[in-house]
């Protein structure tokens, strides 16, 4: 008599599971791709009993913001001040290309998360412990994160890939003239001849911020 295995049993729903699905969703769809019915056939469940652990979809869309904050690298204020903040963009972009709907998201909603709290608690503290006013701290972080999201969205968006560069430089250098666009001109040739890649520098224009913001060091 051979023994039969019992089945076996679902994994228990929660509150963790729920936001584990969903963010497998909206990474791969983005937040269109989430809806409380949708969630639900991916948990293989009735769209009712998400509501044991979850208010709604805004409630998993703030659940979800706090936890792609919360991989970002929190700012130390035992580095120097540029060092820690460089290496807390850094760690943004790389975080927000991993998860290519949470730009907007950041943007447009109020965070009130506790990663969210934590990482703007620890940025503004990097600053005023370096010599910036709060006045003049608030600022400075926001300055940074625009560069970050506006970077972020400009790459997740841009339509070339960096391979494509030269190729379509060259095909598009006979719409730019030299005798009327001369600088332009100039330029896409280096990039055709592979002198110049033509590619974005996250590090360059926050390089520019940072250097910028010491003049206001001190004036607090």
């Amino acid at each position: 008599m051979t023994e039969t295995s019992s089945p076996t049993p679902p994994t228990p729903l929660s509150r963790e599971r729920i936001l584990a699905v969903a963010m497998a969703l909206v990474d791969q769809g983005g937040l269109e791709a989430l809806s409380m019915r949708k969630l639900a056939q991916a948990l293989g469940v009735k769209a009712m009993s998400l509501y044991n652990h979850v208010t709604n979809k805004d409630d998993i869309i703030d659940a979800l913001v706090d936890t792609v904050v919360s991989e970002i690298e929190l700012p130390s204020l035992h580095r120097d001040w540029k060092t820690a903040m460089q290496r807390r963009a850094t760690s943004a972009h790389t975080v927000l290309l991993r998860h290519p709907w949470a730009a907007i998201a950041l943007m447009s909603r109020v965070n009130v998360g506790s990663a969210m709290l934590c990482y703007v608690d620890a940025t503004l503290g990097c600053l005023v412990e370096a010599g910036f006013s709060y006045e003049i701290a608030d600022h400075a972080w926001n300055a940074i994160d625009s560069h970050i999201y506006g970077f972020t969205l400009q790459e997740l968006n841009f339509p070339l890939e960096a391979a494509e560069y030269s190729a379509v430089a060259e095909s598009f250098v006979a719409h730019i003239p030299a005798d009327q666009y001369p600088y332009m001109n100039q330029l896409t040739h280096k990039v055709i001849n592979c002198s110049y890649s033509g590619l974005h520098d996250f590090k360059f224009g926050l390089d520019l911020i940072l250097h910028g913001l010491d003049q206001f060091r001190d004036q607090g």
